[in-house]
C-alpha cells in the first residue's frame, strides 16, 4: 500500500445470545416402592429447551421422597403364621369330633405352597423344622379349626410379598417366606406343615 493511504477496518459484531434451560411441569408421583411399610416414590420432568451458549443449566429433573405404603393387603402381610409339623394331624385323636365336623374340615381345608426366604438357626434343633431352609418350597395346610372368621388361616401369605412365620413347637425358630401357589380342597403331602 502506498504511504498515507487511509486504511479502513470494518468490525462485524456477531452477538450470540445465551439461552437458559427451560423444563416442563413435574409429572405425577409414582406409587410407593413398598406396598407395606416405608419406601420411596419419585417424579420427573423433561427438558423443553436445553441450555445453549453459556445459558443457565437445567434444574433437578427428578425428585424422590419417602412414603409409607398402606395397601389393603398390608394387614395380612403383618400377620405371622404359626406352624406345626403335619404329624400333629396324624397323631391327634379327638373323641369329640363328630362326622359333620370332619365333613366341614374336609370341605374347607386348603393348601398353600410357600418358598422359604429366611429361617433362624434355632430351626435346626428339631427334625421337622430343620426342613425349613432357604429357597425350599413348603406345603402348608390350612384346616377349618385353624381358620379365622374369614375362612382363611392367619399368615397364609400374599403373592409377591414376603410374610413371616414362626414354628409353634420349636422356640426361637422363625423366618419369612413368599407364597407361590394356593390350592382349594387339597391335602399337603406327608412331612408338610399345618397352620395353627
Amino acid at each position: 500500500m502506498p504511504p498515507g493511504y487511509l486504511q479502513t477496518h470494518i468490525h462485524v459484531c456477531v452477538c450470540v445470545t445465551a439461552i437458559d434451560c427451560k423444563v416442563g411441569l413435574w409429572g405425577p408421583w409414582s406409587s410407593c416402592s413398598s406396598p407395606c411399610g416405608f419406601g420411596s416414590k419419585e417424579r420427573s420432568r423433561q427438558v423443553s429447551i436445553p441450555p445453549r451458549n453459556g445459558g443457565s443449566p437445567c434444574q433437578d429433573l427428578r425428585q424422590r421422597r419417602g412414603c409409607y405404603g398402606n395397601n389393603v393387603i398390608c394387614d395380612n402381610a403383618k400377620e405371622v403364621a404359626k406352624i406345626l409339623p403335619d404329624s400333629f394331624k396324624r397323631n391327634f385323636k379327638d373323641p369329640w369330633r363328630r362326622p359333620h365336623m370332619l365333613m366341614k374340615e374336609e370341605k374347607n381345608s386348603y393348601c398353600v405352597y410357600l418358598r422359604v426366604k429366611q429361617a433362624s438357626a434355632a430351626c435346626r434343633l428339631k427334625l421337622w423344622s430343620a426342613q425349613l431352609v432357604r429357597e425350599r418350597l413348603v406345603c402348608a395346610e390350612c384346616q377349618s379349626d385353624a381358620m379365622s372368621n374369614s375362612d382363611r388361616c392367619a399368615g397364609d401369605g400374599i403373592d409377591g410379598i414376603r410374610t413371616f412365620w414362626t414354628a409353634a413347637s420349636t422356640p426361637g425358630c422363625h423366618g419369612s417366606w413368599m407364597r407361590e401357589l394356593s390350592s382349594e380342597h387339597c391335602r399337603c403331602p406327608p412331612y408338610s406343615v399345618l397352620f395353627v
